[in-house]
């Protein structure tokens, strides 16, 4: 099959860039989402650039939702959230050194369904210093071992106002991406082609965040919610049965 950009097949390259529309659209209506859709289709059609495609991918979206929306940032919140996201990077360096491809796609299957379970019940968490640093060091782990790093974080925050909720995970997620890719390139963990690829998907980052903010305020929000779930289950349990 035709080799269309980094080693990818068209098939495989078309995947990653739909995940990325995908994404960006449902991120730029719920705060997150560019990790749970992008993620699994990565780890199954290019186990090779993880984690550092889907990070790049969440690095642009969440910049760009963060200039959207830096005026709703709760900074205490990152305040908190943020260094114990730094301190969780150590741990998930680590994860990504020792494990196999096969391994990443197994912890990245397994996050997805954990979030998907979590948020379908949506269990309510107090949010205090202690809860916040916890869901932050999750998030460091999480996001640099596998690129999922927002499920803790947006637990806490499902029942704030969706423009602060957006700007303050945008925050958590550019500022995390930053510590993770830094991390990874000093161990060496660091492809090239992963940011030739990002850069080609870009304008679709633009193209999704742009329907997100043109139908936010259209979609119903519940059922629109359930069926991302459902769409992330559904790849996560793709990418387990490969993994396995």
């Amino acid at each position: 099959m035709t080799e269309l950009f980094s080693g990818l097949t068209a098939s495989a390259t078309v995947l990653v860039a739909l995940a990325v529309l995908v994404g960006a659209w449902i991120q730029s209506v719920a705060g997150l989402g560019m990790g749970l859709v992008a993620a699994p289709v990565v780890a199954v059609v290019a186990p090779e650039l993880m984690p550092e495609l889907p990070l790049f991918f969440g690095l642009m979206v969440s910049t760009s939702v963060l200039v959207l929306d830096r005026r709703h940032v709760d900074w205490r919140a990152v305040g908190w959230t943020l260094p114990a996201r730094a301190l969780g990077t150590v741990p998930g360096v680590w994860l990504v050194v020792v494990f196999t491809n096969a391994q990443i796609g197994i912890a990245v299957a397994t996050m997805v369904l954990v979030a998907v379970l979590v948020s379908w019940r949506t269990i309510t968490v107090p949010v205090n210093p202690a809860t916040m640093v916890a869901a932050g060091f999750i998030g460091g782990v999480g996001g640099t071992a596998t690129s999922i790093a927002g499920p803790a974080v947006a637990l806490l925050f499902q029942h704030g106002r969706p423009s602060e909720v957006r700007a303050t995970l945008a925050v958590f997620f550019a500022g995390g991406v930053l510590m993770s890719l830094g991390a990874l390139a000093v161990v060496g963990h660091f492809s090239t082609a992963s940011i030739g690829l990002a850069v080609l998907c870009a304008p679709l980052v633009g193209l999704g965040l742009w329907l997100g903010h043109h139908t936010r305020d259209h979609l119903p929000r519940e059922r629109f919610r359930r069926v991302v779930l459902l769409v992330c289950a559904a790849s996560a349990v793709a990418l387990l049965l490969k993994s396995l």
